[in-house]
């Protein structure tokens, strides 16, 4: 899909390689997400010129690419973006292609410029004419920015495995989560989950349905409601509201939950560990640290004979494209609310916990977005475009 941009300069440069197509846009987004439409939302309504690009063929791919039966944590009623209410059972809980059509009708309602199919290469400093700010190489074209909202997800895409992995047997199975769809791609046999956060615990449970499961990773908490029951729609307000305003990055308790959640994992929401006892799931709390005779082994030298593992291991950030001077610490960007302070015009929309843990959700991204507009909007002031 292809909405309209309103102003945009072209040229053609001769270069050893060919031509290359040159745009200039104010405030270039990367990625078509919640996070990245959220953030184009916010910018058009303040009057200011965006253009959001993506490398998948449609609007949602990012959802549609998850495992068959992820349904969101969020009631409808808390998966709308700003403008356009998610439809429906406001009570009901979206699968994954429900809440990736309502991003596509999203889009096409806010009539935001997106362009799909279109992968940013590398990013880099403007160093042209004393330009300050970036310049992306897409193929054979080349986009000039003034602003660069990098929205390309909360975690990443980058699937993370220990490197010990290689070391199993040939006979095991192994996939990653973000390769995982459905139980009918493993082999038969006992299987092995590493990795307790919400795809652990959604794929050890679908799993123990069809075959003996065993999942291996530290037990994060529990938020104490039962997402099945009527009772969370009438508690979830109270959820939401300490997720925004109580667990932020201004408040001790929050940073705490920041530093777990962004290294560690989630508490159990909607799957929880009496939901695994009542398939027979063994939870052990520890960590997968190697492998011995081909099987993965326990650091008491335990070890597991399954017949596949799947890895919900996580994935890690990969800035590898980005030839930015992109401060990072522990494996995130040093940033504040989005805002990459030491690169003038850099900013990021979409992080865990960008603000607070809603950051991570659907009815928390809007706030991040528009306090992202809002920033790029100060920076800008009246400056007005020029041709390059």
């Amino acid at each position: 899909m292809n909405a309209g941009i309103r102003r945009s300069y072209v040229r053609h440069e001769d270069t050893d390689e060919g031509d290359v197509m040159t745009q200039h846009i104010e405030t270039l987004i990367i990625g078509a997400g919640q996070a990245g439409l959220s953030a184009g939302h916010h910018l058009r309504k303040l009057g200011r010129e965006c253009l959001i690009v993506d490398g998948n063929e449609r609007i949602g791919d990012n959802w549609r690419c998850h495992y068959d039966s992820l349904a969101l944590f969020t009631p409808g009623k808390a998966n709308g973006l700003d403008g356009v209410p998610f439809p429906g059972d406001p009570a009901h809980f979206p699968s994954k292609d429900e809440f990736a059509e309502y991003l596509e009708l999203y889009a096409v309602a806010q009539d935001l410029p997106v362009r799909m199919q279109t992968r940013v290469d590398r990013l880099r400093p403007a160093e042209r004419d004393g330009h300050d700010g970036f310049v992306a190489t897409l193929g054979a074209e080349e986009i000039t920015c003034d602003n660069v909202v990098v929205a390309t997800g909360t975690f990443g895409r980058t699937p993370q495995t220990p490197p010990f992995a290689r070391d199993l047997a040939p006979g095991i199975q192994q996939l990653h989560s973000s390769a995982y769809r459905n139980p009918a791609q493993l082999a038969d046999g006992p299987a092995l989950v590493v990795g307790a956060s919400h795809s652990g615990l959604d794929i050890a449970y679908e799993l123990a349905a069809t075959r003996p499961t065993t999942l291996v990773g530290p037990d994060r908490g529990n938020v104490p409601l039962d997402w099945a029951s009527h009772r969370i729609q009438v508690v979830f307000p109270l959820i939401e509201f300490a997720f925004n305003h109580v667990l932020t990055r201004r408040t001790p308790m929050g940073r705490k939950t920041m530093r777990q959640l962004r290294h560690h994992g989630a508490p159990q929401l909607r799957v929880k560990r009496h939901h695994l006892a009542e398939r027979d799931v063994e939870w052990v709390t520890e960590h997968i640290t190697g492998v011995t005779a081909g099987l993965p082994r326990l650091a008491d030298g335990r070890t597991f004979d399954v017949a596949s593992v799947v890895w919900a291991t996580g994935f890690r950030q990969a800035y590898d494209w980005i030839d930015v001077p992109l401060p990072v610490q522990d494996g995130w960007p040093v940033e504040y609310r989005g805002v990459v302070g030491s690169v003038p015009g850099f900013y990021f929309c979409g992080l865990a916990f960008q603000y607070c843990f809603a950051s991570g959700e659907v009815n928390g991204v809007g706030r991040d977005a528009a306090y992202i507009a809002r920033k790029i909007t100060a920076r800008m002031g009246t400056r007005t475009l020029s041709p390059v």
